[in-house]
């Protein structure tokens, strides 16, 4: 059967031996979260993972949602757990304390949300795109729609979603036909037909507040004449109660291969009324910001998956008799080897193990500039951790996930026969994975962005928060004897990266085409050195540490990180080959051939 224990001896290890958690600690608004803390919190989240939403994950995926006469029903335990984890202060926990919530920071946040991934995917859909909501109204409410929506959003009482997608686009939000009328009284009436809505309808919660995307009668074409509406279930009194039913409904749940306890679900708005958020023909940005903190959120979806496809698969490997060493028995008294004397069994954990802890500790890195850029009090840090940040989310967003995929495909694999089998656990890591390849923004897009917007943004600035540090590192150890297996592969890979840089820059303004054909493996040559950089720093603390080791910690990690360099990291030659082929091939086949 699957299992699952949070990982807190690397998560430990992240936030305060790879990084220096006191630089977070002694941020504005961070205070609080001394070490102590943040070390309870993580061990509180852990039991609730553990106890509370991993015993449904299983039951859940094989109930799913019910739907009847647009009433959505969450599978049996799902509303028993929710009270429990809202009780737990944990829908607010990274949200403002004027609204009731914790003001937790994200580089704390983002290991609760990978625990709750690992656990419950379907259930971390949930609250996870409340958080959504109750970020783009934070940043871009009125204070009256605030004082209205958030309370009641961190509390968990009331839950968000995020209505973009149309029958008719996916991507290309600049076509959307939903319509905003306006009212008399300030208000606007909201009619069009949303699909895809994760968490659109549910018994979770006693209302559920939609951020709409909606045209104005005067709104320019394309996706300058997009604005943000709230939307709530049931109407809100003036004394804060709820009031009559809204005109909006859902109009069916899909029925989907993963995350079969989220609700994806068609919605009708017939005439719903709806508030301005922000400005009009401004929803775009407004979404952004809802939208960039769902790309790093389904990055860490990844990474959750990931990790407890890899926790099944080896346990499984340690226990499951089958074969002999190929040197010779390991086990004679026993009737076979354990699958762990098979170098390609160890080749999939290993790789399975090198995803996970470097993805981890690239997240926290983009995790502590998110808490720079929102708390720091110099407006130069603040700049410099937002270009960061804004240059990595598609790496994260696209690289997490489609690792993600792949770590739980190998959980299969190392199951054999007993992976494809729904009792064992396995294969529903690969279903839920699947999806956060595609939302929010497929990989394909998420490349795009890379090197159609954040490349050149602002003359290559972007480019120099990465560059600049993986430099400076390099130059500073590439003398130190105990590192050359470490820095020498890393400095030849970010060669590589360099090059296809310039390349795709410098070949792109002569025609869009070629920066397309080459975005995918660009990003994929980007995330490895950038997970290489992060494998080069931890094992250069493993180094240190190896001889006081008494639980084998560093020892592991050494070994992960050389697999890393050796068997991981020479995949970059091949993508930069592929960079350099060009667009010529790809298409020069006609439409009508394909």
């Amino acid at each position: 059967m699957a299992e699952f224990k949070a990982p807190l001896r690397d998560m430990r290890f992240v936030l305060t031996e790879l990084f220096d958690y006191n630089d977070i600690n002694q941020l504005p608004g961070c205070e609080d979260f001394t070490p102590d803390v943040v070390d309870a919190v993580l061990e509180e989240a852990a039991k609730v993972c553990e106890e509370v939403l991993f015993p449904i994950n299983r039951s859940g995926d094989e109930e799913g949602c019910h739907w009847d006469d647009s009433v959505v029903t969450t599978p049996k335990g799902f509303k028993e757990a929710y009270k429990t984890f809202a009780e737990g202060g944990w829908t607010g926990i990274a949200c403002d304390p004027a609204y009731g919530g914790q003001g937790a920071p994200k580089t704390l946040n983002a290991l609760v949300e990978e625990m709750i991934c690992s656990s419950n995917l379907s259930f971390g859909m949930y609250p996870g795109l409340s958080y959504g909501a109750y970020a783009a109204l934070h940043s871009h409410a009125s204070d009256e729609l605030k004082d209205i929506y958030l309370p009641k959003i961190v509390e968990g009482t009331w839950s968000g979603t995020m209505c973009l997608t149309e029958p008719h686009c996916g991507t290309d939000l600049g076509i959307i036909r939903t319509k905003a009328e306006p009212r008399d009284d300030g208000s606007y009436a909201i009619t069009g037909t949303k699909i895809f809505i994760s968490a659109g309808e549910h018994d979770l919660t006693e209302n559920i507040i939609h951020l709409v995307l909606a045209k104005l009668p005067d709104a320019p074409k394309g996706t300058k004449g997009i604005s943000l509406f709230v939307v709530p279930k049931f109407m809100v009194n003036e004394d804060g109660s709820l009031g009559d039913r809204n005109s909006v409904k859902c109009g069916s749940i899909e029925h989907k291969m993963g995350i079969k306890a989220s609700a994806t679900c068609v919605m009708n708005f017939d005439g719903a009324i709806g508030w301005l958020v922000g400005e009009p023909h401004q929803g775009m940005p407004a979404m952004f910001t809802m939208m960039n903190q769902e790309r790093l959120s389904v990055g860490i979806q990844g990474l959750g998956i990931g990790e407890a496809a890899y926790q099944g698969a080896a346990a499984y490997a340690r226990d499951r008799l089958q074969g002999r060493a190929l040197t010779g028995p390991k086990s004679p008294n026993k009737e076979a080897d354990s699958l762990l004397v098979h170098p390609d069994v160890r080749r999939m954990l290993l790789t399975q193990r090198a995803y996970n802890e470097g993805t981890r500790a690239m997240g926290i890195w983009v995790a502590r500039a998110l808490d720079t850029m929102k708390h720091h009090n110099d407006a130069k840090a603040r700049e410099e951790a937002d270009e960061f940040v804004q240059l990595m989310t598609p790496i994260v967003k696209a690289l997490f996930t489609d690792w993600g995929f792949e770590t739980a495909n190998l959980g299969v694999q190392v199951f054999g026969g007993h992976g494809y089998i729904r009792e064992w656990g396995m294969e529903q890591y690969v279903r839920d994975a699947r999806i956060a390849q595609i939302y929010e923004g497929t990989n394909g897009i998420q490349a795009l962005d890379l090197v159609g917007r954040k490349m050149g943004a602002k003359a290559g600035r972007y480019l120099r928060r990465f560059f600049h540090p993986v430099q400076e590192y390099i130059e500073t150890h590439v003398s130190d004897e105990g590192l050359g297996d470490f820095v020498q592969p890393l400095a030849k890979a970010f060669m590589r990266l360099q090059q296809a840089t310039a390349e795709i820059a410098q070949r792109g303004m002569k025609n869009p085409d070629e920066a397309g054909a080459a975005a995918t493996e660009y990003l994929r040559l980007f995330g490895l050195v950038a997970v290489g950089f992060m494998w080069v720093r931890m094992a250069e603390i493993a180094l240190k540490k190896q001889d006081d080791d008494s639980d084998g910690f560093y020892k592991a990690k050494l070994v992960t990180a050389r697999f890393y360099m050796e068997r991981i990291m020479p995949q970059s030659g091949a993508l930069f080959s592929s960079i350099m082929a060009g667009s010529k091939t790809m298409m020069a086949m006609d439409e009508d051939a394909f």
